[in-house]
């Protein structure tokens, strides 16, 4: 089983920035798909960002422009660079890692917090 560590919330002003990190256990990194995924109180988790072992990303509408997903396979690690944080980006954000032949593994989760 993969074990996946994220790294990098807390608590920010809206406007401000911060950096997830994402490292990843195990061998053969780069032929799976990274993603970020978050749950914001009283709300369903929903995915943020998504990274094909192509590069190819994806993102929800409502970070695009200001959230970027990059990775780095050498180290196994995938990250999640936020700015323009608003208070409705809140949430808990998960780590994923999605397999090309299924099962996917889920990082514990990091708080981030935006006051306004």
């Amino acid at each position: 089983q993969v074990q996946l560590v994220e790294s990098g919330g807390g608590l920010v002003q809206a406007g401000g920035s911060l950096r997830l990190s994402c490292a990843a256990s195990g061998s053969f990194f780069s032929i799976n798909t990274m993603g970020w995924y978050r749950q914001g109180p009283g709300k369903q988790r929903e995915l943020v960002a998504i990274m094909h072992s192509s590069g190819t990303t994806s993102y929800a509408d409502s970070v695009k422009g200001r959230f970027t997903i990059s990775r780095d396979n050498a180290k196994n690690t995938v990250y999640l660079q936020m700015n323009s944080l608003k208070p409705d980006d809140t949430a808990v954000y998960y780590c994923n890692l999605r397999p090309p032949f299924g099962g996917d593994s889920w990082g514990q989760g990091t708080q981030v917090t935006v006051s306004s």
